[in-house]
C-alpha cells in the first residue's frame, strides 16, 4: 500500500508543519497514524500528553481513569472545561481529543486498571504513557510493560518538581522497580497534588516531554533517555540526570537473562 493512500490530502495539509521536518517525514507520519498509545491516568501529566499525541495524529489514543474532574483539578488539567466537573475524567478527555483532532479515534477506559484488564490493555498498546498518582499503578504499570516487551514512559510531578524515567522493555533494560524498590511488598507512601500541591506548568513540562518521547519512540528517531532518571526544578529551570542502573535482585527485571527479547 502507497505511502498517498495511507494519507489523504487534508493529512498532508493537517500534518504538515510535521512531515516537514527531516526526521519525521512521510513515513513517519503513516507510522503515528498506525499506533496505538495507553495512557493510564487522565490528570495533569495525561491532559498534557493526550492533547499532543492526538495533535500529532496518533491513530488510536486510549485514556485510563476512574475519577471524576473537581473544580481544584482545572488549575493544571489543562485538558478539561468547567463544564466536565463531575463528569468522568477518561470520557471527557475523550470528548476533547475527538474536538481537536476528528481524524483519530480514542477510547475511554473507565476504570484502574489492573490484572486481566492492565495486561490486555499494555499488551494492545505500541508504548505506555504511566501519567498516573499512585505506586501502585506505577508498579503494576512496570510489570506488565516489562512482560509484554512495551516501552514505558513514566513521568511524575509535585511541587516545583518533575521527574521524567523511561524504559524500552523490546530490549534489556532496568525497570521502575530497580529505581525504586518495593520492599516486603510495602509501598511507599504516596505523595500527590492533592496532599502536596504541584505547580501547573511543572506538569505540563513532564506531560509534554512523555509525548514528545512517545512520538520519538513510534517513529524510531533521536534520543528518548531510556534508562535515565531525568528530574526538573522549576524554580531554578535545571534538569539533573542520573543512568540507572538494573538490578540483579529485581524481582521484575532481575531473571532478564531467561526471557525473550527482541
Amino acid at each position: 500500500m502507497t505511502i498517498q493512500s495511507e494519507l489523504c490530502d487534508r493529512a498532508f495539509v493537517r500534518y504538515s508543519r510535521q512531515i516537514m521536518v527531516a526526521e519525521v517525514g512521510e513515513l513517519g507520519q503513516v507510522a503515528l497514524t498506525q499506533a496505538q498509545v495507553l495512557i493510564v491516568g487522565a490528570g495533569g501529566l495525561g491532559s498534557a500528553a493526550a492533547m499532543y499525541l492526538a495533535a500529532a495524529g496518533v491513530g488510536l489514543v486510549v485514556i485510563a481513569d476512574d475519577d471524576e474532574v473537581e473544580i481544584s483539578n482545572l488549575q493544571r488539567q489543562v485538558i478539561y472545561r468547567e463544564a466536565d466537573i463531575s463528569h468522568s475524567k477518561a470520557v471527557a478527555a475523550c470528548q476533547q481529543l475527538n474536538a481537536l483532532n476528528p481524524s483519530i479515534r480514542t477510547r475511554a477506559v473507565q476504570a484502574k486498571l489492573a490484572g486481566l484488564q492492565l495486561e490486555i490493555e499494555v499488551q494492545q498498546a505500541n508504548i505506555v504513557l504511566d501519567c498516573s498518582d499512585n505506586w501502585a499503578t506505577r508498579y503494576a504499570l512496570n510489570q506488565a510493560c516489562y512482560q509484554h516487551q512495551t516501552p514505558l514512559i513514566a513521568g511524575a510531578s509535585i511541587g516545583w518538581q518533575g521527574q521524567l524515567l523511561a524504559f524500552d522493555f523490546r530490549q534489556i533494560s532496568p525497570c521502575y522497580q530497580c529505581v525504586f524498590p518495593l520492599h516486603n511488598e510495602a509501598s511507599p507512601q504516596d505523595q500527590n497534588c492533592r496532599s502536596n500541591g504541584v505547580m501547573g506548568p511543572v506538569v505540563g513540562i513532564i506531560g509534554t516531554l512523555q509525548a514528545l518521547n512517545a512520538i520519538k519512540t513510534i517513529i524510531d528517531v533521536g534520543e528518548v533517555g531510556f534508562g535515565l532518571l531525568q528530574q526538573f526544578n522549576g524554580l531554578t529551570g535545571k534538569w539533573q540526570q542520573v543512568s540507572v542502573d538494573a538490578d540483579s535482585a529485581c524481582p521484575v527485571c532481575g531473571q532478564q537473562d531467561q526471557r525473550e527479547v527482541g
